[in-house]
């Protein structure tokens, strides 16, 4: 069997903050230098082929959804790979095989239905019109925590949890993704380890209530119901609860973020949007497309396989580089554009594909159209500020801004 090439450039420049700031120029140069490539000698592979990835999607019984490590800089600036210990609770939802994934997946189905989204809308456009309202109250306004509210409002709301501790919520929203984030200090993790402690004590009081209120219908009060028909371990149902903050909140706020600086860049495409508000749902897609709030995944190998010819070791494992496949020309014309006249303008992998496609996706498609039409309703014009850019936060795997500077007019 034939080993996979290296990736191009360094394995240290996955993690540069200029790579991070601008990940696509880097991800071009893996996509072109073939369908699978190695981090170094980290036994991490980076899977950038639009082809390979449906092909690692569909092979479960080779490649575990299960987070066992992730990608981090080591104290002397080199890659290595962070070891996550299993336990009960850890792998769940996103992270889970099935047939575990599909249990997960059953008990949370109905609180995402469109039936609950279409009578969440009057709720989340006061909510989206007084963020907007709030954050863009001057001349020069900072975006990125407007883009935070409206995803951190209806995490709680969908979950059944106090609306009086939204900024609670908020702040955890963008905790998930830091252990990913792959620049993992001691400070941090302990950090981490608290903040996440205090979460899932938070969450399993809350599971504990929605318990005792079987006419509750809301996400907390479907994992209570199967923690009690034994569905669900208790510690199963809050590592849920745990993963669908940061899936439905940093996500969000990220695609939010994303969708406002590719408008608030092109005041053309601005002014396209605010006379044919119907075209705003094609933009979202454009903006999933082009910068996916998740820029992959990992898969870990089963056991040793091929992928696209190439060799793996059983315990390699692989990144699966949604926002490289997302810009491949074999499969969208104009690929770094946007084209508001795409034929399939679904067709990304922004939501990942197959069995664990994103259950969310009708949420956060929902939510960001919402927000920027409260954005274009409220303006006349908008653009970045020339002496301010924007700022990434340091995550080589959430794209999401932590500064997002523009000026109104």
């Amino acid at each position: 069997m034939i080993r996979a090439p290296s990736a191009p450039g360094r394995p240290a420049e996955l993690l540069e903050a200029s790579t991070i700031e601008d990940p696509h120029p880097f991800f071009k140069r893996v996509r072109e230098a073939g369908p699978v490539s190695r981090l170094g000698e980290t036994g991490v592979h980076l899977v950038a082929d639009w082809g390979g990835i449906l092909e690692v999607l569909d092979r479960e019984e080779d490649f575990s959804a299960n987070l066992t490590g992730v990608v981090v800089r080591g104290e002397q600036g080199q890659v290595g790979v962070f070891e996550i210990p299993a336990g009960e609770g850890t792998q769940v939802i996103a992270t889970a095989d099935e047939p575990r994934h599909a249990v997960h997946r059953r008990l949370l189905k109905p609180g995402m239905s469109a039936r609950r989204m279409a009578a969440l809308e009057p709720m989340m456009r006061d909510w989206a019109r007084e963020a907007v309202r709030d954050g863009l109250s001057s001349d020069a306004a900072d975006f990125a925590p407007v883009a935070e509210i409206l995803p951190a409002r209806v995490v709680g709301h969908l979950l059944g949890l106090p609306p009086g501790d939204v900024e609670r919520h908020r702040a955890w929203a963008l905790v998930g993704g830091e252990i990913l984030a792959g620049d993992i200090s001691a400070e941090k993790l302990e950090k981490l380890a608290r903040d996440t402690g205090a979460m899932a004590e938070y969450l399993a009081d809350h599971l504990e209530v929605a318990a005792r209120s079987p006419s509750r219908d809301d996400l907390l009060s479907g994992l209570a119901a199967g923690v009690k028909a034994g569905r669900v371990t208790r510690s199963e149902a809050t590592g849920i609860a745990l993963v669908l903050f940061g899936a439905g909140g940093e996500s969000t706020t990220s695609l939010i973020g994303s969708s406002m600086r590719l408008m608030a860049a092109d005041p053309e495409l601005c002014e396209r949007l605010r006379e044919n508000v119907g075209l705003v749902p094609r933009f979202v897609e454009e903006a999933l497309r082009l910068e996916p709030p998740f820029k992959f995944h990992y898969r870990v190998v089963r056991r040793e396989c091929e992928l696209m010819g190439y060799s793996l070791e059983a315990g390699d494992r692989l990144m699966l580089l949604w926002a490289a496949a997302n810009r491949d020309p074999s499969i969208f014309k104009d690929p770094d554009q946007i084209r508001l006249d795409r034929k399939y303008p679904k067709h990304h992998l922004s939501f990942g594909r197959g069995g664990h496609f994103c259950l969310g996706e009708q949420v956060a498609r929902f939510e960001a159209r919402v927000m920027l039409e409260e954005v274009l309703k409220a303006t006349r014009q908008f653009s970045l500020d020339p002496a301010s850019p924007p700022v990434h936060a340091r995550s080589i795997f959430v794209r999401r801004l932590e500064k997002l500077p523009i000026r109104l007019g």
